[in-house]
C-alpha cells in the first residue's frame, strides 16, 4: 500500500489545480482519474475567466482566482486570449442596471465601465441593431480547459506526484481510498470528481446540469470579445428546469464557441435538437451573422451543481482526513486556481487569504 500527503480524486481543472500546488508545496500526492484528464465537465467549459458580480462570495473567489491565472497568461498550451467581456444590454432596464454592477465589480476590485450604444456597435459591429448599450470587463479571458488541465497535471507529475489513471475510486476508508482494482492507497483524501461526489460523499447533495456547446469553422475577426448577455446570471445561477442565454466567444483560432444552456433531470449525454434550436435563436437574436457560418461540432457536458449553488472547498465535517473541492457549475474554470490556493491553505492549517466560510461543505449537513 502507497501513503501519500494527499489523495486527490479527480484530475479535472480544479483537481489538478489542486494536486500542482499541493506538489509546489511539498506534499506526495498521488492523483486517481478514471477517465480522460479534463474529460468531464473541464471539457464542457467555454473556458472563460469572468467575474460574475450575483453573490458576494463567489466575486471574492473569482477576483483572487482571475489574478492566479495571470501566471498562465502566455502559456501556449492554455491559449490564453485576453479578450475581454461585453456584456449586452438589450432592454432599458438592463442598461439601466449597468452602474450598480460596475459598483459591485470595483468593491471586488474588478475594473469595468459602462459603454453606451455607438461604443457597443464600434466594439462589434455585427451585433443586432437596437442595442442599448453594455459594460466592458477588458481584463478579462479565455482559456482552453482540458489543455490547462492537462499542463497542470504534467507540471504535479514533473514535481513528483503519482498518477493512477485509468482506475475508479469506489470507496473512502478509514486511512485513505479504496480503488476497482483492489488496490489502497493511505492518507488525507481530496474528492474532486464535480458531479460524481456523492458516489464518495453522499452527504454532500449534488445536481447535474447539462449544457450544450457549438464550434464554428474558422471566421477570424468576426466576433472581437467574449459576448454575453446582462440577464446571463438568471440563467447560469437561476433554478430553472432548462434555460438559455447568449454567450459567445472568439476563439484565438478564429473559430467562434456558441453557448450557453442549462437543463437539470437529463441524464443522457445526446444533443437535444429543441434544446440546441433553443440556444441558437437565442445567440442569433443578438448576432444575427451567426446563421450563416458553418458549425464544425454540437457536443454536451454536466455541470456540478450544489444545493445552494456555491462550490464545496474545504474539509468534510463527518468524516476525518477527508477534504473536498467540487460543485462550482459554471465557474469551475475561472475559480479553479483560487480554489486549489483555497483548499491547500486550509489543508496546511493556514488562513487563506479569502474567506473560507461560504465554502465549507459543512453547510450542506445543517
Amino acid at each position: 500500500m502507497a501513503a501519500f500527503d494527499l489523495i486527490v480524486i479527480g484530475a479535472g481543472i480544479v483537481g489538478t489545480a489542486c494536486a500542482e500546488l499541493a506538489v509546489r508545496e511539498g506534499l506526495r500526492v498521488a492523483v486517481v482519474e478514471s477517465g480522460a484528464v479534463g474529460g468531464g465537465a473541464t471539457a464542457a467549459a467555454m473556458g472563460h475567466l469572468v467575474a460574475m458580480d450575483d453573490d458576494p462570495a463567489e466575486l471574492a473567489l473569482s477576483r483572487y482566482s482571475l489574478g492566479l491565472w495571470e501566471r498562465f497568461a502566455s502559456l501556449p498550451e492554455a491559449e490564453f486570449s485576453r479578450c475581454g467581456t461585453l456584456w449586452v444590454a438589450r432592454e432599458a432596464s438592463e442598461f439601466a442596471g449597468v452602474p450598480a454592477k460596475i459598483a459591485r465589480l470595483a468593491a471586488a476590485g474588478v475594473v469595468a465601465r459602462r459603454i453606451d450604444a455607438d461604443e457597443l456597435y464600434r466594439l462589434e459591429p455585427a451585433l443586432v441593431a437596437g442595442l442599448c448599450g453594455g459594460m466592458l470587463v477588458a481584463d478579462e479571458a479565455v482559456v482552453y480547459p482540458p489543455r490547462v488541465a492537462l499542463h497542470l497535471l504534467g507540471l504535479a507529475r514533473a514535481g513528483g506526484a503519482s498518477c493512477v489513471l485509468g482506475r475508479r475510486a469506489v470507496a473512502l476508508s478509514a486511512d485513505g481510498v479504496r480503488l476497482d482494482d483492489g488496490s489502497t492507497l493511505i492518507g488525507p483524501v481530496l474528492v474532486a470528481t464535480g458531479c460524481a461526489v456523492p458516489e464518495l460523499l453522499p452527504q454532500l447533495p449534488m445536481r447535474s446540469r447539462k449544457g450544450h456547446l457549438v464550434i464554428t469553422e474558422r471566421y477570424p475577426g468576426r466576433v472581437h470579445h467574449q459576448l454575453l448577455e446582462l440577464g446571463y446570471a438568471d440563467s447560469a445561477h437561476g433554478d430553472a428546469d432548462s434555460s438559455v442565454a447568449f454567450n459567445v466567444q472568439p476563439r484565438p483560432t478564429g473559430q467562434i464557441l456558441i453557448g450557453s444552456s442549462r437543463e437539470f433531470g437529463v441524464d443522457d449525454r445526446d444533443v437535444s435538437p429543441a434544446m440546441l434550436r433553443r440556444m441558437l435563436e437565442r445567440a442569433f437574436a443578438f448576432l444575427p451573422m451567426l446563421r450563416e457560418l458553418q458549425a464544425l461540432r454540437v457536443w454536451t457536458g454536466f455541470r456540478p451543481t450544489s444545493f445552494d449553488g456555491r462550490p464545496y472547498i474545504g474539509a468534510v465535517a463527518d468524516r476525518a482526513h477527508t477534504w473536498v473541492a467540487a460543485g462550482h457549475e459554471g465557474l469551475g474554470v475561472t475559480t479553479a486556481l483560487g480554489t486549489a490556493q483555497l483548499l491547500i491553505d486550509q489543508v496546511l492549517g493556514r488562513a487563506p487569504a479569502i474567506d473560507p466560510m461560504p465554502f465549507l461543505p459543512s453547510r450542506a449537513l445543517q
